[in-house]
């Protein structure tokens, strides 16, 4: 389940419930990129460094700025108005001419202070204009190039939903190609494909009719749709990062209003609506209250209409209903892995950030069962080593960056729940690193206290940053056993696994009965979430509460969705341990859940990807997306030098032999130079191409270094399968063949 998406779940607790004070307390959210030093002299990197420019030395925190600044306006304002007193006085002419030079002294102060806050505000990423032109140069590019283009385009297209072109169905081919070679192939999963249309029955089990929902307004004159959150943060966002103005005081206020968006009320929200004169984007007309909207597309399966069903907005539930039968597949065995590649469906408010938030997207998740009572994982030594960016909630509430860790200390020292959860997100981290995602902008962020599900154990975000900003592409959560537990009962069929015993054990078994009567006549509409948190409560705390009850007769129990403490007497539950002799454990397991969106990470990767160079002849820039030969849509380009029969043949022949080893390439025959047609080929991130010059042998270009190696006609689909499938690199290549100087005019 994409958590991103899943923005209202209830959230019910049995333990000690942490309020947003705690969080609000402390310093605030680091709204900004990490700040990184890009020294490194690969093509990409120095593009990034353009768009992501180095950290000053030492930089001073946004709201001493913002200080340093409004003094700097205030002595430029006192220094304006003493050079026209001067004036007005007659005074002598050096004098006004001295004040006049400390005026443009300090207006030079007061533009270098506006800088160094613009460099702050605006993150690694530059300024806003820089970002949005970068972002232009790629979506200019890959839309040209038909990587992706709006759907529906001749009818003015539907906004939420594109079409991926040619090369941009290799891509994702490939990626998925990759994804189920890294997770399916490697940890022998069951792979499934269940069908996108869902009856209602399972979606009200797992919660999504009931909280599937996002605050909504409209134009109270046109009835346009806006997702009220986005267009708050919109506000804020735009007014920390352009506004310099903006005083100390007012930026804290702001960035207050960000950490807490998500726990915001429909009544909350359009009060900030009001407070800060918010009105429709477009018109500008006066906006409504906001009110939910569910986002889930609504169908009747059959004719009569009398079965209701929706379009999924997740894989996942397919999993969890199928859990019985896999769990039989599998020889009755834990753990073991599910996973799903498919379509899912959310209809979205008010789409927007192209492939990032679409209405009909490809998911990848994977269920990974285990017993409750052993998260460990055999393979968990092969990912502990690893170290990257990790952005535990510690970090977060003190206003801090995220930080370099060691996954086997992250689990250790219980910052990663358990190993099973510290595995999926070491494997997760090497699949989006192997793809090319830059490893400088991922970074994996923990759940704050008030975005985790009362059920979940722990739950990690694997974001990557682009220009964006963070974006979430990988949910990694322990959801416990929440999932199997409400389809169990919404379906009276029990998913549960057994643990046989080679002997009898006796054991004891908290034993939880909430008195339902009493409740629903105490607490009325409300006696469901009260239900739902006692039966989430730990053993630990219901002794205590048992204890309370016994010595009180009544205790204060904290439960989350009603935002409030409620009093529960003895007469609502019953709490005990009873002993039993058992021969076998039969237990609801624990699931492990990665969940990809495949459209975000794509995106990200074309970002990431994307830098320019200058042409030879240095008028102009070329595009140029620096795929890696895994992902690439085609890893091969064959151009006769000159267009000729015996060159042509040639062309032919190596395009047998690369068919024949599966590689994809495509043969370029125009009568263009062959700078342009390079340079047309690495626009769309061809990372080999072939350049026939004679009938025997050839050269082979590297994209990116342009360094070219000449192989005989018969080696060609060896070298570049050997390149494409890593099991070489090109630096192996060039030592085995000889290089070759470009004599012709190929170069860009």
């Amino acid at each position: 389940m994409f958590p991103d998406f899943f923005h209202h779940s209830v959230l019910l607790c049995a333990t000690p419930f942490v309020s947003n004070s705690a969080i609000q307390s402390k310093a605030f959210f680091s709204l900004l990129p990490l700040r990184r030093d890009f020294s490194s002299a690969s093509p990409a990197t120095t593009a990034a460094a353009t768009l992501f420019p180095p950290e000053m030395a030492a930089v001073a925190s946004e709201e001493t700025l913002r200080r340093t600044l409004a003094e700097k306006q205030a002595a430029v304002d006192s220094q304006a108005e003493a050079v026209r007193k001067l004036k007005t006085a007659g005074a002598d002419k050096p004098e006004i001419e001295a004040a006049i030079e400390a005026l443009k002294a300090l207006k030079i102060e007061s533009a270098s202070a506006v800088k160094r806050l613009q460099a702050v505000v605006g993150g690694n990423g530059g300024s806003s204009g820089d970002r949005e032109a970068f972002r232009q140069s790629v979506v200019n590019t890959l839309e040209r190039r038909l990587f992706y283009i709006a759907s529906f385009k001749i009818y003015r297209g539907v906004a939420g939903l594109y079409d991926y072109g040619p090369p941009g169905c290799a891509v994702k081919s490939n990626v998925l190609s990759f994804w189920r070679q890294h997770f399916v192939l490697e940890e022998n999963m069951l792979e499934v494909d269940c069908p996108c249309v869902t009856p209602e029955i399972v979606l009200k089990a797992s919660g999504h009719v009931e909280k599937f929902t996002d605050l909504m307004v409209k134009d109270d004159k046109t009835g346009a749709c806006y997702r009220a959150d986005h267009l708050l943060k919109d506000y804020c966002k735009d007014k920390l990062e352009k506004d310099v103005t903006l005083s100390a005081e007012k930026a804290a206020e702001l960035k207050h209003v960000l950490a807490v968006l998500d726990d915001l009320s429909a009544a909350e929200l359009g009060a900030k609506l009001k407070e800060y004169g918010i009105t429709a984007p477009d018109t500008k007309n006066p906006l409504s209250d906001p009110y939910p909207f569910n986002l889930m597309f609504q169908t009747s399966i059959g004719p009569s209409g009398l079965s209701p069903g929706y379009m999924r907005p997740e894989t996942a539930q397919g999993i969890f209903v199928n859990f019985k039968d896999l769990y039989y597949y599998n020889g009755n065995r834990l753990p073991f892995a599910a996973a799903q590649i498919g379509q899912a469906f959310r209809n979205e408010i008010s789409p927007r950030q192209g492939l990032l938030r679409v209405r009909e997207f490809t998911l990848a998740e994977i269920e990974h069962f285990v017993d409750p009572e052993d998260k460990s994982h055999s393979k968990f030594v092969d990912v502990a080593d690893l170290e990257f960016l990790m952005f535990p909630r510690e970090l977060q509430m003190a206003g801090e960056s995220a930080k370099p860790m060691v996954l086997g200390e992250a689990v250790r020292k219980g910052t990663v729940n358990n190993e099973t959860l510290g595995y999926f997100i070491g494997r997760v981290y090497l699949f989006l690193t192997h793809l090319g995602i830059d490893k400088e902008r991922l970074r994996f962020r923990q759940h704050l206290p008030n975005e985790m599900a009362h059920y979940a154990a722990d739950c990690w975000d694997a974001e990557i940053e682009c220009t964006y900003g963070w974006i979430e592409c990988v949910g990694i959560a322990d959801r416990s056993a929440y999932d199997l537990r409400a389809h169990t009962e919404k379906s009276g069929v029990p998913l549960v696994a057994h643990e046989k015993f080679p002997e009898p054990r006796e054991i004891e078994k908290l034993i939880i009965t909430p008195s339902k009567k009493e409740l629903g006549l105490a607490f009325k509409g409300n006696q469901k979430m009260v239900v739902e948190a006692l039966e989430a409560m730990n053993e630990r705390d219901a002794l205590e509460m048992k204890a309370a009850l016994e010595s009180k007769g009544e205790v204060d129990f904290q439960v989350c969705t009603l935002g409030k403490s409620v009093t529960m007497t003895k007469n609502m539950v019953s709490i005990s341990i009873e002993k039993k002799k058992e021969h076998q454990r039969v237990f609801t397991p624990s699931v492990i859940e990665p969940s990809f969106g495949i459209g975000r990470i794509i995106y990200c990767l074309f970002e990431h990807c994307f830098y320019t160079r200058p042409s030879k002849s240095e008028d102009e820039q070329l595009n140029v997306f620096r795929f890696p030969p895994l992902v690439a849509p085609i890893k091969c380009t064959v151009f006769p030098l000159i267009k000729s029969q015996k060159f042509d043949d040639t062309a032919k022949i190596i395009s047998r032999s690369l068919t024949a080893a599966g590689i994809s390439h495509i043969i370029d025959i125009t009568g263009t130079s062959i700078g342009r047609r390079y340079a047309r080929t690495d626009e769309i991130g061809v990372p080999f191409a072939v350049t026939i010059d004679s009938t025997s042998t050839v050269t082979i270009r590297e994209r990116d270094s342009k360094e070219q190696i000449r192989v005989s006609i018969d080696e060609v689909a060896s070298v570049v399968k050997e390149v494409t499938d890593g099991l070489s690199t090109w630096a192996d290549i060039m030592w085995r063949f000889p290089t070759h100087s470009a004599t012709h005019a190929d170069e860009d």
